[in-house]
C-alpha cells in the first residue's frame, strides 16, 4: 500500500526550527475543552526544576538506555531475525518495545534541542529494523524466530500489538521531532498489516496489553489515514464483548480489562498499566469521533482511580501479584507495587482528559504524579531506576525481582527506564494549552511559552524555582490578545496575586474568582506575580485506607516527603518513631533546591515487645524525643540504604 506524503511543518518563529506537535495532536479539535500547543512552543529553562530533569534525561538517562539496549539483549534479539546473532532470545517477549521507547525519546529530544548526537544510532537501528521486517510489514523478534507459526495466535500474552504500538509511537515522534519519514514508512508498513488483520475488514481481535489503540489514533492524526482510527475504534468497541477472543486465564478477565465492555466499566481494575494505557486510547478515540458514552466511562474510571485507588504520591497499583489495582482504598504503603509505568501512563491519560474535559483536577493529578511517583523512579545521576515504588521500606527488606531496596541500572522486564526517558523528553508539551480565547498554563517551572498566533504574538515567560517555593513571575513579552489562565493548584490554601502592579484582594484560594481551578486574567495583562503559600503540613488518608489509619504524611505544596534512616543514623529506627502534631513542622534548606522539613517525634526506648500483647496503660511507656528530618520522596534512596516511610504514626 502506498500513502500520500505529509506536509512539511512550518518554522517556529523564535528558534527557526520546524514547529511540530507533541505526543498528542488531535485532528477533531471541536470537541476539545482546550488544544495542545506545538511542542516547539514551550522551552523549559535548564535551570528550572523540570528543565534540569530534561537535561539529566538527555545527558544521562538516554545514553544509558541506549547502552543497555545492547547489554540487555534487546538489540541482539532483533539481530537474530537478520541472522547476525545466533544466541537465544533474551528477556521478555516484548523486549522489542524497549528499543521503540528509546527511539521515541530520541524523537522528542531532537525536536526539543535539534541535537544530532543520536543520528548514528538512529541510522543503524533503522537499517536493522528494516532488514528484520517481513515483506508484509510484520516485525516481532520473538515470534519471527521462536514462534514463526504462531503469528497473532496468542493475543493474550504475546504482546505483538503492544510492541507494534510502541514502534508506531516512536515513528510518530521521530517524524514530528526529527523529520524522519523513513521511520514513519517502516511503522506504517506494520500498521497497514494490523489494519488488514484486525481492522474493519479483518478478524476480531485486540491485544491482552492495551497500547496499540492510542498509537493507531496518533498515527491517524499524523497521516490522516482513516483506517488507523477505525481499527483503534474497533478494538475499543470489541473489548469485553467476547471473552473467547483472549481466552480464559488464571489471572481472570479483569486483569486484561476484558471483563465488560469499555462503556460499562466505571471502575479502574486489573493490571494498572494495561488499564491506564487503554484509557488513554479510549479518550483518544472519543476525541476524534465524539462518542460521549466513552467520555462518560472515562470520567467514571478517572474518579475511581484517583479518588479511591491512588497513592498520596500519585502512584497507581497496590498489588504485587498481578501488578494491579486493588479494591477501593486498598493502599498498603509497604506492599505498594506502584509501578513506574503506571504513574507515567496516568500522566499521559490525565493529559488527554485535560484536553477533552478541561478541569484543573487533571493537571493537579499530572503534577502530583510527575513530582513524586515518577520523579522518585530515577536516581540522582539518571542511570538507575525503580520499577516498584513503595511508600514504606522496612529494615531488612527482602528484595523481589521488580521491587529492590535500591534503584538498579536495568531490569529483565525493562519497561520502566525507557518509558521514563520518553516522558521526560516530552515534558515541555504538558506545560500549557490554548482555547479559542485563552492561553492556559498548567504546570509551573521556569520556561518560555510562545503565544499562539490566534492569541497574538510574542512570548510568555515563567520565572520560578517552583516547587522549591511558590513564587511564580509571569511576564508577557509582546502582545497577548486573549486571556491568560493560570492554574491555582488544588492544594493551595493561601496566596498573594499581583497583576500589573495591583494586588488582588484575595488571601485564600476561596477568595479568588476561579474558573474550574484557573485564575483567568484579561487580555492585555503584562505581568503577574503569583505567590502560593507552601507551608509544610500533615495530611491524613480517607478513613477506609486502613493500612495508614492513625498516620499522616508530610507534604509541602505538591511535594510529598518521607523520612529515611540515612538522616537518623544514630537515632531510633524510623520504623519506631511517631510524629507529634503539637510541634510545628519547620522548612529548612536541603542539599537540593527542594528544602527539607523538620518535625518533632517520639520513640519508645529500646524495648523488644511481644508480637501481640496487652494494650499499654497510658503513661507507662518510656519514650524519648526524636528530631525528625523529612526529605522529598522523589529523592529517597540516593544515599545509605535503610528504612524509609512516608506515613508516620501520630504520637
Amino acid at each position: 500500500m502506498t500513502h500520500a506524503t505529509t506536509a512539511a511543518p512550518t518554522a517556529t518563529p523564535t528558534t527557526g526550527r520546524p514547529a511540530h506537535p507533541g505526543p498528542v495532536a488531535p485532528r477533531a479539535t471541536e470537541r476539545l475543552a482546550q488544544r495542545p500547543l506545538p511542542a516547539t512552543a514551550v522551552r523549559l529553562d535548564p535551570e528550572g526544576h523540570l528543565g534540569r530533569w530534561q537535561r539529566l534525561n538527555a545527558d544521562a538517562t538516554l545514553p544509558h538506555s541506549i547502552g543497555m539496549l545492547e547489554d540487555s539483549g534487546a538489540l541482539p534479539n532483533l539481530r537474530r531475525v537478520t541472522g547476525e546473532h545466533d544466541g537465544p532470545f533474551v528477556g521478555y517477549q516484548f523486549a522489542d518495545s524497549d528499543v521503540y521507547k528509546v527511539l521515541e525519546a530520541i524523537g522528542w529530544e531532537i525536536g526539543r534541542t535539534g541535537t544530532d548526537a543520536f543520528d548514528g544510532f538512529l541510522d543503524k537501528t533503522l537499517d536493522l529494523l528494516t532488514r528484520a521486517q517481513d515483506a508484509d510489514g510484520y516485525l516481532n523478534s520473538f515470534v519471527q524466530v521462536d514462534r514463526p507459526d504462531r503469528r497473532w495466535v496468542d493475543l493474550r500474552w504475546a504482546h505483538e500489538l503492544y510492541c507494534a504500538g510502541h514502534l508506531i509511537q516512536a515513528a510518530v515522534a521521530l517524524h514530528r521531532g526529527a523529520g524522519r519519514a523513513d521511520y514513519l514508512a517502516l511503522a506504517r508498513r506494520y500498521a497497514d498489516l494490523v489494519v488488514a488483520t484486525f481492522g474493519p475488514e479483518g478478524r476480531a481481535g485486540y491485544c491482552g496489553h492495551p497500547e496499540v489503540e492510542t498509537a493507531l489514533v496518533e498515527l491517524y492524526r499524523e497521516t490522516g489515514h482513516e483506517p488507523y482510527l477505525a481499527t483503534a475504534r474497533r478494538m475499543v468497541d470489541e473489548r469485553g464483548q467476547d471473552l473467547a477472543l483472549l481466552g480464559p486465564d488464571r489471572l481472570g478477565a479483569h486483569y486484561f480489562q476484558d471483563h465488560a465492555p469499555v462503556r460499562e466499566s466505571p471502575e479502574a481494575t486489573g493490571h494498572a498499566v494495561r488499564q491506564l494505557y487503554l484509557d488513554a486510547g479510549v479518550t483518544d478515540v472519543f476525541t476524534e469521533q465524539g462518542d460521549v458514552a466513552l467520555l462518560d466511562a472515562m470520567r467514571a474510571q478517572w474518579d475511581s482511580a484517583h479518588h479511591q485507588k491512588m497513592y498520596v504520591t500519585g502512584a497507581m497499583g497496590s498489588r504485587h501479584f498481578d501488578e494491579s489495582f486493588g479494591d477501593a482504598y486498598e493502599l498498603p504503603p509497604d506492599r505498594a507495587y506502584a509501578e513506574t509505568c503506571a504513574a507515567i501512563a496516568d500522566v499521559q491519560w490525565s493529559y488527554r482528559m485535560l484536553l477533552a474535559d478541561g478541569s484543573s483536577r487533571y493537571a493537579d493529578a499530572i503534577e502530583r504524579a510527575l513530582l513524586n511517583a515518577v520523579a522518585a523512579s530515577v536516581s540522582a545521576d539518571g542511570r538507575s531506576f525503580f520499577y516498584s515504588n513503595p511508600l514504606h521500606l522496612r529494615e531488612g527488606h527482602r528484595e523481589e525481582e521488580n521491587a529492590p531496596s535500591r534503584r538498579t541500572p536495568w531490569y529483565s522486564c525493562a519497561c520502566c527506564p525507557p518509558n521514563i526517558a520518553r516522558l521526560v523528553a516530552s515534558l515541555h508539551a504538558y506545560m500549557a494549552t490554548a482555547t479559542d480565547d485563552a492561553l492556559r498554563v498548567h504546570l509551573y517551572s521556569a520556561a518560555t511559552i510562545e503565544v499562539p498566533e490566534h492569541l497574538g504574538a510574542g512570548t510568555v515567560r515563567l520565572d520560578t524555582a517552583y516547587p522549591a517555593d511558590g513564587r511564580v513571575l509571569v511576564e508577557v513579552d509582546g502582545e497577548l490578545t486573549g486571556s491568560l489562565a493560570l492554574r491555582v493548584p488544588g492544594w493551595v490554601a493561601g496566596l498573594r496575586v499581583v497583576v500589573d502592579g495591583t494586588p488582588l484582594a484575595a488571601a485564600s484560594r476561596a477568595d479568588l474568582p476561579l474558573d474550574d481551578g484557573y485564575l483567568v486574567l484579561p487580555p492585555g495583562t503584562r505581568r503577574v506575580e503569583l505567590d502560593l503559600e507552601m507551608p509544610a503540613t500533615a495530611v491524613a488518608a480517607h478513613p477506609r485506607v486502613d493500612a495508614v489509619r492513625g498516620s499522616v504524611a508530610i507534604v509541602r505544596g505538591p511535594v510529598v516527603y518521607c523520612v529515611e534512616q540515612a538522616d537518623h543514623p544514630d537515632g531510633p529506627s524510623v520504623e519506631d518513631v511517631r510524629l507529634r502534631l503539637d510541634a510545628a513542622l519547620e522548612v529548612v534548606p536541603g542539599d537540593d533546591p527542594l528544602p527539607r522539613v523538620v518535625g518533632q517525634g517520639i520513640a519508645a526506648e529500646a524495648v523488644d515487645p511481644p508480637l501481640y500483647g496487652a494494650v499499654p496503660a497510658a503513661g507507662t511507656a518510656t519514650e524519648v524525643p526524636v528530631r525528625l528530618t523529612a526529605v522529598p520522596y522523589a529523592q529517597w534512596g540516593n544515599r545509605a540504604p535503610g528504612a524509609m516511610r512516608v506515613w508516620l504514626p501520630l504520637a
